[in-house]
């Protein structure tokens, strides 16, 4: 006979472990716990029963793999966490005896610093593992950027987080990973491709930041302290595969005055002095005369930089007229085809998209995000105002190099504005000033547009059409570059007719004559009630009495309305009351009958009477068409659902169920948007 197990033994009970039984089997408190839990990457469990692991207990617990917590007891950090509560202890004993001197050279001298390299090691044990995992560092680093120092989040944190942010940017501007961004409601998205990684991360809105009551940062300022030690490495890792020196040299004082990204200057390993501009013109050097040939290729492509800027417009309108280098469309000719692949343009084309133009960024405008997004996609020389900081390319608005002025303000009206004082009519050399900007006037040939024109440039991969974001102009939608639409789902960059089933628009004039019909019908109403006559008295005077009027005697005037009656002719054709199956009959009768008076007219010889129906009468019998066809697909639906098994029914009625609402959610937004062009076009004819 087998030994018989104990309960708790085996199974999923040895398994799993509760916290409380963790936390004491490692010897340290509860916060350490969650804190070194964060750093290497071990989160709760949840058990598939709860009965075995509890023991029959129903309490709701908190259970980790027993293997995990085995794991963390050969930790190195454990010695750390201990030495610094044995710290703790000293200090808390010197302030209370008064010793405020000690307690601080305790502090500073006794408390042991904790490094987080060997678990960057153990969680990551490739590059690319760290790629994929930087999305919520990203996140985590530039929220915390964008904070204001309280006691919970020190100064300190928030000056490492602004510098790994931006040196991370300035990686992504050399190497022009930068893909996509999207203006959405809770920030900026954006998207990089490294080494073959799609990383995104979200970035605020440069808002006052008000920090709530209720959030736990000692949580947060753990993953901030992992994610900073994590993007340090990778900084370093990336830096030094593209030729550069890390960490990029510093100016305090330039950050200080506002440069952001111009206060960092990157340094190559291979060419000494060589220090890069700080509004993004840098020399990719590198340590292999491989990549030293393309750092001299770089530096001729500059030299030719200006004879770019001047043939850029011409190259465009090339293209729009039809160039060949055009990358080909391909597109479907069936209705309900599938939308075809189509084929993007080059990396280093969409890298150099804004490469011959030069930038002014007005004061209304988001400088960080739009100077972080141009110097990717190419552009070397981005201006604005000195009040926006330090780094600009020019803070001058009247620079005759600039050939696109970003503003963010609506158009006013020419009397809106003071007269503008006389300027000297020459400068030195001869010319004439500029005279002054926008909104008073414009220079002529700059282009302006909106700051929405940059983010769809860069998500559709060539530069759209400006006067679409001219300023004060309507915006067309922005949408999302990573949401495709599907099938039969609403797309807003297609017109209403070519996404609508046939009827829809015809029953939405009719829905919207009835509305009418019953909006003015409840004016009529209200003016009635408006003049003091009380509705609810108001009643048929042939089958009641009005209230208060009493019984009324028959007159002289009654009896001659009767001799009147009586003396009028009466028709002939009267053929009795008419029966509700006759007055109600169906469109099938009805066509049945209309064929059947055709065929009699030509046996008599006697051609049919052509009857020209109206535009109004036309649409209604389209909707009913459509109605009658929507209807017998129906049915044949139901028919055919009755011959499958009752397990495959009910998944039909599931996918049929989603279908059914993906199609009402997108008639609404049809609806919707029929309403907005009507409205528009009754706006335009005024």
């Amino acid at each position: 006979m087998g030994r018989i197990k104990k309960k708790g033994t085996s199974g999923a009970a040895k398994n799993y472990i509760s916290r409380t039984r963790a936390v004491k089997k490692l010897q340290i408190s509860l916060p350490d716990f969650r804190r070194l839990c964060i750093f290497k990457g071990i989160y709760p469990r949840e058990p598939r029963n709860k009965k075995k692991v509890s023991k029959g207990s129903t309490t709701n617990t908190t259970y980790y793999y027993t293997k995990d917590i085995q794991y963390l007891l050969h930790e190195p950090l454990l010695a750390k966490f201990r030495e610094h509560k044995a710290v703790a202890k000293k200090i808390g004993r010197a302030l209370g005896r008064g010793e405020v001197g000690d307690a601080a050279r305790l502090e500073k001298n006794l408390i042991p610093k904790i490094k987080l390299d060997h678990i960057i090691k153990e969680r990551y044990p490739t590059f690319v593992d760290a790629l994929r995992d930087l999305d919520d560092a990203l996140s985590m680093l530039f929220l915390f950027a964008n904070l204001p120092s309280s006691q919970h989040i020190p100064a300190k944190t928030i000056t490492l987080c602004q510098r790994l942010c931006h040196e991370f940017e300035h990686y992504v501007i050399i190497s022009h990973s930068l893909r996509k961004s999207f203006l959405s409601i809770k920030g900026i998205y954006y998207q990089a491709t490294i080494q073959g990684q799609d990383i995104m991360w979200l970035v605020p809105y440069r808002f006052v930041q008000r920090t709530a009551g209720d959030i736990d940062f000692r949580i947060m300022g753990t993953f901030v302290e992992f994610y900073t030690t994590l993007l340090g490495f990778v900084n370093y890792r990336l830096y030094t595969s593209f030729g550069l020196v890390y960490p990029p040299k510093f100016d305090k004082k330039a950050d200080e005055e506002g440069a952001e990204l111009a206060a960092f200057q990157l340094q190559g390993k291979t060419i000494s002095g060589a220090e890069a501009a700080t509004n993004g013109k840098v020399p990719d050097a590198a340590t292999s005369a491989k990549a030293q040939a393309e750092v001299d290729k770089l530096t001729a492509s500059e030299n030719v930089e200006d004879e770019a800027e001047e043939t850029s417009t011409a190259l465009v309108q090339v293209d729009e007229e039809g160039n060949t280098d055009v990358i080909d469309k391909f597109e479907t000719t069936a209705q309900d085809a599938d939308v075809l692949p189509q084929p993007q343009a080059s990396s280093a084309e969409i890298a150099s998209l804004f490469a011959p133009f030069t930038f002014y960024l007005s004061r209304e405008t988001p400088r960080a995000p739009l100077e972080f997004i141009l110097k990717a996609f190419g552009c070397k020389r981005v201006g604005w105002d000195g009040v926006l900081g330090e780094g600009a390319f020019t803070t001058k608005e009247s620079d005759s190099s600039i050939t696109h002025q970003i503003i963010d303000r609506p158009a006013l009206p020419s009397g809106a504005l003071s007269e503008v004082p006389d300027v000297p009519e020459t400068v030195n050399g001869g010319a004439a000033p500029p005279k002054a900007q926008w909104p008073r006037s414009t220079m002529p040939g700059r282009t302006y547009v909106q700051p929405q024109w940059v983010w769809d440039c860069i998500n559709q991969g060539k530069l759209l059409r400006p006067d679409l974001y001219a300023p004060g102009a309507e915006l067309p939608p922005h949408l999302s570059p990573w949401v495709k639409p599907k099938k039969g789902e609403y797309d807003p960059t297609l017109p209403l007719e070519q996404q609508e089933p046939v009827g829809e628009a015809e029953s939405f004039e009719e829905e919207e004559i009835e509305e009418e019909e019953e909006a003015s019908d409840a004016d009529d109403a209200l003016a009635v009630d408006g003049k003091g006559m009380n509705i609810d008295a108001i009643v048929d005077r042939d089958s009641s009495v009005e209230a208060g009027e009493g019984m009324d005697v028959m007159s002289n005037d009654d009896d001659e309305d009767e001799d009147d009656d009586e003396n009028e002719p009466i028709d002939d054709d009267w053929e009795g009351f008419e029966s509700e199956a006759e007055s109600e009959v169906s469109d099938t009768e009805v066509a049945r009958r209309q064929h059947q008076h055709e065929l009699e007219a030509e046996a008599a010889g006697v051609e049919p009477e052509n009857k020209t129906l109206s535009a109004k009468e036309k649409k209604a019998e389209i909707r009913k068409k459509a109605e009658k066809k929507k209807l017998q697909e129906a049915e044949e639906r139901e028919r055919l659902k009755m011959m499958l098994p009752q397990r495959k029914r009910k998944l039909l009625k599931r996918i049929e169920h989603g279908t059914e609402k993906r199609d009402k959610e997108a008639e609404n937004l049809r609806k919707k948007r029929r309403r907005i062009e009507k409205a528009r076009e009754a706006a335009n004819a005024l």
